[in-house]
């Protein structure tokens, strides 16, 4: 029997310059997820959260949090580009490009724009990318250039966390009895 071991991502080795990921998940965005956020993080701009004045508003309805956009498109990214980072380093070049509503998938896809070793941690290199979230329309809503410091493959901090069961392996049933 194999155990393959808890994780996901890729590690500094796996990256190219030029290499674009279309990352895997859309998320569609719900009235009560744009109304949490704008709570949570508290924006009192009645744009996000009161239909009725979002109404006269330009657009004439309620428009999605810009933070919420960046933070779900971020998220989308996660799983190609920083699920074994250690380490954010920076992002620059935030453009909010075409807004968003309620009812809206984003989607996301980064370019690798450069790769690096790292100076200062020999188990570890710095990605940057380009990232941008595209609407179900394909309109583009949101880029930035983000770095991160992520783990070589041969890293030991990011392996063997999952904990050992106190009941052992978990095993087959013998033949012939009930799962």
């Amino acid at each position: 029997m194999t155990v393959h071991e808890a994780g996901i991502g890729r590690y500094f080795e796996d990256y190219t310059v030029g290499d674009v990921y279309q990352h895997p998940f859309g998320r569609t965005i719900s009235e009560t997820d744009n109304t949490w956020f704008t709570l949570l993080t508290l924006n009192t701009n009645q744009n996000h959260f009161n239909a009725d004045f979002a109404a006269r508003a330009p657009y004439g309805k309620l428009i999605v949090n810009s933070g919420l956009t960046v933070a779900l498109v971020l998220g989308l990214s996660v799983v190609d580009m920083s699920q074994n980072a250690l380490l954010n380093l920076g992002w620059t070049d935030i453009k909010l490009t075409h807004p968003v509503f309620v009812g809206d998938t984003l989607y996301a896809e980064s370019i690798v724009t450069e790769t690096r070793e790292s100076k200062s941690r020999p188990y570890a290199g710095i990605i940057t990318m380009r990232t941008r979230g595209l609407n179900q329309d394909g309109e583009e809503i949101v880029s930035w250039t983000r770095s991160v410091m992520i783990y070589k493959r041969g890293a030991t901090h990011d392996k063997n966390y999952f904990p050992e069961a106190k009941t052992g392996q978990l095993q087959l049933p013998p033949t012939g009895e009930p799962a």
